[in-house]
């Protein structure tokens, strides 16, 4: 008996076996159950998806006199001529090789015809965008009203070169390609099916070559078992497919970061005696900068993006805490171009190892406050003394009822800020007026000579009763309130003037830190520059 390709052997019987289709298969399903299958049937995506093998479940489904909720009983002789595509009920046409308008027309003659056995007539055309202009208008009318013992389903990787006319008349699903990790599952079950001992990472390798398509995971699975004749490492997997070495890129990688020019030197070697193709290894070093820049950025998150094996996740996790993620952008763009000038080098190998010794020579680039951070965050200890300034104010809040403070001055400016709390517009007139004294239980107030309109209005027994009642809540019980006359000397200071000073006091605090710091006279020095501002930023949510 001739073999039978794993491809062909493993072909799935039922939707329930279909893999990385479940929106389809569902949906189909629930067609069935409802009585609301539709008489024409796109089946769109790309390569080694599943079409064609849905399209045979569907036609078994319909047909099969056994079915138990449409789940083909894969025994009955229904089931078994459509498996081996010899039913004369289900007709499946190829549309490459019958794209003539002839073939269509043969087609429309026998759609009227009862089937031999069972209720539907099941039409596959596979690769139905082949099919010519001719052949496309001879089927509208069909497609659009066929018998109601006929059914089509059509097949196509190229669903754009189809009319509008042909697919307003079907109902259209679209495969998608199949996660790495279910195709990966489905190796691993093929193998325990076929007892082949087989590595994780050497199945992982196998599906990503496969690019989404379970069929060419399988081909490419049967060809490594034909090599390996045993059991299936990472090893054989790269040697048969000419596939660049998982171990290889890492040490490649963790040398860049490094910037240890004689581990690369040794890793040209090995690039050299094992004659990987330095396109590939390129690419493939390019998408493990971009995992790792992922796994920098994101953390664990990376894993819903990212599909990799557990063993690669965590050597990527590993490297992550030895870079930067400015390092890695630069390592990125390096590597881009690198890749970019290899096909257009005369000698591509060239080409790669110096764009590897490029990256490996080039300086590590980290962010300036990493560089002047001298064992702990500048930023932090630059803003101790504002932030010393605004526990105060948390002080007063959560504090006693009456405001407190070092001086009279600090607990004018605590009283003005809890009026601002509890009404602004009224805090906007008191905080302009000036803190000259507090005598005994009597607070002195001043009217700034360029806000003399503030004096007729401190007159306004509405105001003055306002201004008493803050007092009463928050300064003290029995104290009252004096505003001085035009005729008084005003020696005092506004709330806006003593937070002015108490900002500037913080400034200069900051300023002097940072002058102060080693690590900044050491950049000022290497730099040969000078401090010219001091700005405050809000980073991550912090500031």
């Amino acid at each position: 008996m001739s073999y039978q390709v794993i491809a062909r052997k493993w072909r799935p019987q039922s939707f329930n076996e279909v893999v990385g289709q479940n929106h389809i298969t569902q949906t189909l399903t629930n067609a069935l159950k409802n009585n609301r299958l539709h008489h024409a049937i796109l089946l769109t995506g790309p390569r080694g998806t599943g079409k064609t093998t849905s399209a045979r479940i569907l036609a078994k489904a319909i047909r099969c006199p056994n079915a138990v909720d449409f789940v083909p009983c894969d025994k009955c002789d229904s089931c078994l001529e459509i498996a081996q595509s010899r039913s004369s009920d289900v007709i499946e046409l190829d549309g490459a090789s019958n794209n003539g308008v002839d073939a269509i027309r043969d087609l429309r003659d026998s759609v009227g015809y009862m089937p031999s056995s069972g209720k539907y007539k099941v039409y596959i055309i596979d690769e139905v965008h082949m099919l010519s202009t001719s052949a496309f208008n001879a089927l509208l009318k069909t497609l659009e009203e066929p018998p109601e013992h006929v059914v089509f389903i059509m097949a196509t990787t190229e669903v754009q070169k189809i009319p509008q006319t042909i697919l307003s008349r079907c109902q259209r699903y679209d495969f998608r390609r199949i996660p790495i990790k279910q195709i990966t599952d489905q190796l691993k079950k093929i193998c325990e099916g076929e007892n082949v001992p087989a590595e994780e990472d050497a199945l992982w390798m196998i599906a990503r070559q496969g690019d989404g398509s379970m069929r060419d995971s399988l081909s490419l699975l049967d060809q490594v078992i034909t090599f390996a004749n045993g059991p299936l490492t990472r090893l054989n997997v790269v040697e048969i497919l000419g596939l660049t070495s998982r171990t290889l890129l890492f040490e490649t990688l963790e040398s860049l970061i490094a910037r240890d020019t004689k581990a690369v030197m040794k890793v040209l070697e090995k690039i050299a005696t094992s004659g990987f193709e330095p396109h590939l290894f390129s690419q493939d070093l390019l998408e493990v900068i971009r995992n790792l820049l992922l796994v920098k950025v994101s953390g664990q998150e990376a894993m819903q993006i990212l599909e990799l094996p557990d063993s690669e996740f965590n050597a990527l996790g590993d490297l992550a805490k030895k870079s930067s993620e400015e390092d890695l952008h630069m390592l990125f763009d390096m590597a881009l171009k690198g890749g970019n000038d290899i096909p257009k080098a005369q000698d591509p190998r060239i080409v790669l190892e110096v764009s590897l010794l490029r990256m490996a020579a080039a300086p590590q680039i980290t962010d300036l406050e990493s560089l002047l951070r001298g064992g702990a965050r500048l930023g932090v200890k630059a803003s101790a003394g504002p932030k010393k300034a605004s526990a105060q104010v948390t002080k007063v809040q959560e504090g006693p009822k009456y405001v407190t403070g070092p001086n009279l001055h600090e607990k004018w400016l605590a009283f003005v800020h809890k009026v601002r709390q509890d009404e602004a517009l009224f805090a906007a007139k008191t905080e302009n007026l000036l803190f000259v004294k507090e005598d005994g239980t009597v607070i002195h107030l001043g009217v700034p000579p360029k806000l003399a309109f503030l004096k007729e209005q401190m007159n306004d027994s509405t105001i003055r009763a306002k201004l008493q009642g803050f007092i009463d809540s928050y300064w003290g019980a029995g104290y009252s309130f004096q505003v001085l006359s035009g005729r008084d000397p005003i020696e005092g200071e506004s709330a806006n003037t003593l937070l002015q000073k108490k900002s500037q006091q913080a400034e200069d605090e900051i300023r002097k830190q940072i002058n102060e710091n080693p690590m900044v006279i050491a950049a000022q020095k290497a730099f040969k520059g000078q401090i010219k501002a001091v700005t405050e930023i809000a980073e991550k949510g912090r500031r």
